[in-house]
């Protein structure tokens, strides 16, 4: 076998979100295949330290890695260039998160063979938003960990019990409780936000009923809970084997999200309780979205990538140069309006007497940064040109 070192670039090691529970998953799958994952973050936390608990190398500081990797993975546009800078003679792949916010913007770097979206939603961004042609996408959809999320027992004819599953729970919350109240149904929340779970695969088990997208529900449904789509942003619909393949494309994720959320139209989708369909649904999911398979997908395109850049000339300096460059002035863009969001804020804020004590506004500032950080403007890639106007921008 062709043991390869995989340096994973990603943003955040601290929290539980998607992005970092799919850097902790496919080091632990490289790992079992004998390759070398290698972490990279400068948030280091508690996802961190159940990476190393496993014996995968995580580091916040690429001067500590000797030896150049065979690939990088990036995650997240900063850490992927920073770990392409660092290794000059590196070729890499990316996979996208998020269709939406600045964390998930795609770099475009001539060294960077694939990108691969999580759903079709993401691919959508890359084709239409960040100019990524698409003989460079592979779309390789999230997954779940099979051995850790086992089958609970058959579901009931009638559901008891309700959980949100989700780290952003926020105003919906009261909505989803009361159509839940009017099912009969008790309720508990899970998640960042309010009550931390590092196993959820213990508890997911215990609930007829899931509010959950993304991983979260994709964990919930291999279980074999009922699964209601729904966030902060939205409310979508209970996952049936109708809807199944279509809503898995979308990664079960912003985009299946369409309605607003309100009591009445919880309600209407508890009633569509089936627990027969459900364990169809479980069935499904558990046949095609393990973890295996997407990090055996990965390999796949690690090994493709590798090939394609043999076949390359050594990479332009002054090409790389230029989209260092480019690269590095759209960030600056980016960081400015990001202050200068915050300090309009902080000042009107301060104008307001009830608000106007420091500790008073730098909490509400941290809240609010959290907040809009899942949902900030629509963003694309900067453009690898030598010279942009301001026009040509792709982030206005």
């Amino acid at each position: 076998m062709n043991r390869l070192r995989v340096l994973i670039a990603t943003y955040d090691l601290s929290s539980r979100g998607g992005a970092e529970m799919h850097a902790r998953d496919l080091a632990f799958g490289l790992l079992e295949r004998g390759h070398t994952p290698i972490v990279y973050s400068t948030r280091l936390g508690d996802v961190a330290r159940e990476i190393r608990e496993r014996t995968v190398v995580v580091t916040d500081n690429l001067n500590t890695v000797s030896v150049a990797p065979d690939i990088i993975h990036g995650n997240h546009h900063l850490e992927s260039v920073t770990a392409l800078l660092q290794f000059p003679r590196v070729p890499a792949i990316h996979t996208i998160h998020g269709n939406l916010g600045f964390l998930s913007a795609a770099p475009k770097f001539s060294r960077i063979l694939r990108y691969l979206p999580v759903d079709y939603t993401c691919c959508d961004r890359l084709i239409y938003e960040c100019g990524i042609p698409e003989d460079r996408i592979r779309v390789i959809l999230n997954s779940v960990d099979l051995r850790r999320f086992t089958p609970r027992s058959a579901l009931p004819a009638r559901p008891k019990r309700a959980l949100v599953f989700s780290n952003n729970t926020g105003s919906h919350l009261k909505a989803v409780r009361e159509g839940c109240n009017r099912a009969g149904l008790s309720l508990d929340v899970i998640g960042a936000d309010t009550n931390v779970c590092r196993e959820p695969e213990k508890i997911l088990g215990k609930y007829e009923i899931v509010f959950a997208k993304a991983r979260c529900a994709l964990e919930a449904m291999a279980v074999g809970a009922a699964v209601i789509l729904c966030d902060f942003q939205g409310l979508g619909q209970m996952v049936t084997t109708d809807e199944l393949e279509r809503l898995r494309a979308m990664n079960f994720g912003h985009r299946t999200l369409k309605n607003e959320i309100n009591a009445d139209l919880v309600a209407c989708e508890i009633a569509r309780y089936d627990p027969l369909d459900a364990a169809e649904v479980s069935r499904i999911i558990r046949a095609t979205a393990g973890l295996d398979k997407m990090v055996d997908e990965t390999i796949r395109e690690y090994h493709e990538a590798l090939a394609e850049y043999k076949t390359i000339v050594r990479p332009d300096l002054e090409i790389e140069e230029s989209e260092a460059a480019s690269y590095i002035r759209w960030l600056s863009t980016e960081i400015y309006n990001n202050m200068s969001v915050r300090a309009r804020l902080k000042t009107i804020l301060s104008r307001i007497p009830v608000l106007s004590s420091p500790q008073v506004t730098d909490l509400i500032l941290n809240l609010a940064s959290k907040v809009a950080s899942p949902r900030k403007r629509r963003n694309g890639a900067y453009k690898g040109k030598k010279n942009l106007s301001r026009d040509d921008r792709p982030y206005k």
